[in-house]
């Protein structure tokens, strides 16, 4: 493959919605079929139907590059080809459900990735995808809907697209349409109907989604723009330079704590860091299985472009709190989790001791929420 100068990068535009059939891919298909007429060499690398037939109706005349095949497990699964995508070399192609886990065997694991692999040959991306599928919103979601959402999206993937456009419609709309089985078939639009598509559910993502758009037209404002006052842009003019600083530990609860910490720098335009405190710097102080999960928690940190470090010191909070000082940082968040009672009287002593030796710094304690996965529902 020849190698590509950023000025010549394709162009990313998401269709941001906040549950399925609000009208992503009809009206992402709809602007497709424009640019056909327009003459622009358009082309449709992934459909995902679902039956629609209002939305299957607007592939006609579009060119389809056909999907792979992946063997797994037995069977034959289909992907979108992405090396073909790249011989076909259209001007902009059309990739429904950004968020999509591949095929086991497939070239990247998530479709976002093959999404970059167009953009940098220069091909431009019309793509689909909903607000649950954020990253940093995970937890929330779980939260306030019971359903884990199983595919995600790191936040600075969708932050580096060119244009992200909001496809509104009303919760009592989307109900209507599943009602009259638009959206799914007749039975499985009544078990969505009990539990994710409850309108008190679609009300809450949908007003995530309009958050989530807002910030994004923020942050792509022009540097002679005036910006938004009291959003982020305004803050950045005016405020010193904000810096992040995550505590992580070898506890499940840290992955709540990486996605906060993240969001809010994200929102406040700052620095992120997120450090490690052990005896040694091997971990030899660690069980295996704790090794193993903080390696977990810290590739996850990683994979949100979070920077990390594994600190050495015997007293966590000193640690922390020196390290935060040498680095500028301006807020800490720690976890104040419960589990037995001595576990929880240790861990209600560091964070006060955090709390005590960081009094220049803003310490954010965040809750610890998880709770087992089999009481709740999951979305893959």
């Amino acid at each position: 493959m020849a190698d590509v100068t950023p000025s010549s990068r394709g162009r990313l535009k998401v269709f941001l919605g906040y549950a399925a059939g609000v009208g992503k891919t009809f009206q992402m298909l709809t602007e497709a079929q424009q640019l056909h007429k327009d003459g622009v060499d358009v082309v449709i690398a992934y459909f995902e139907p679902h039956g629609r037939q209002e939305t299957i109706a607007l592939t006609e005349g579009l060119e389809t590059i056909p999907r792979k095949t992946v063997e797994y497990k037995g069977s034959l699964l289909e992907e979108m080809d992405v090396d073909a995508v790249l011989r076909r070399k259209p001007w902009v192609a059309i990739v429904d459900e950004f968020p999509h886990t591949n095929v086991p065997g497939s070239g990247h694991e998530k479709r976002w990735e093959d999404v970059h692999t167009l953009l940098d040959h220069g091909i431009d991306v019309f793509t689909t995808m909903n607000v649950q599928h954020l990253e940093s919103l995970n937890d929330q979601i779980w939260q306030s809907t019971g359903v884990r959402v199983r595919e995600t999206i790191p936040d600075w993937v969708l932050q580096q697209a060119d244009e992200v456009v909001m496809v509104d419609l009303t919760p009592q709309a989307l109900l209507n349409r599943l009602k009259r089985g638009v959206v799914y078939a007749p039975e499985k639009a009544q078990q969505a109907m009990q539990n994710f598509f409850r309108e008190s559910t679609l009300v809450a993502l949908r007003e995530l989604a309009m958050r989530q758009t807002a910030y994004a037209v923020e942050c792509r404002q022009a540097p002679d723009e005036e910006p938004v006052r009291g959003g982020p842009a305004a803050r950045s003019t005016i405020d010193t330079h904000e810096r992040v600083l995550l505590l992580i530990e070898p506890h499940p609860s840290s992955a709540a704590l990486i996605r906060r910490g993240r969001r809010v720098a994200d929102y406040l335009q700052a620095d992120c860091l997120a450090v490690c405190v052990a005896r040694t710097a091997g971990l030899e102080d660690l069980s295996a299985s704790e090794r193993e999960t903080l390696n977990r928690q810290l590739n996850f940190a990683r994979a949100l472009q979070i920077d990390t470090r594994i600190l050495e010191g015997a007293d966590t909070a000193a640690t922390l709190v020196n390290f935060a000082r040498m680095h500028g940082v301006t807020q800490i968040f720690v976890t104040r989790h419960s589990e037995d009672r001595r576990t929880s009287l240790f861990k209600r002593g560091l964070v006060q001791r955090i709390v005590g030796l960081a009094a220049d710094m803003q310490v954010t304690i965040v809750a610890d929420r998880t709770r087992p996965i089999d009481s709740a529902r999951q979305r893959a």
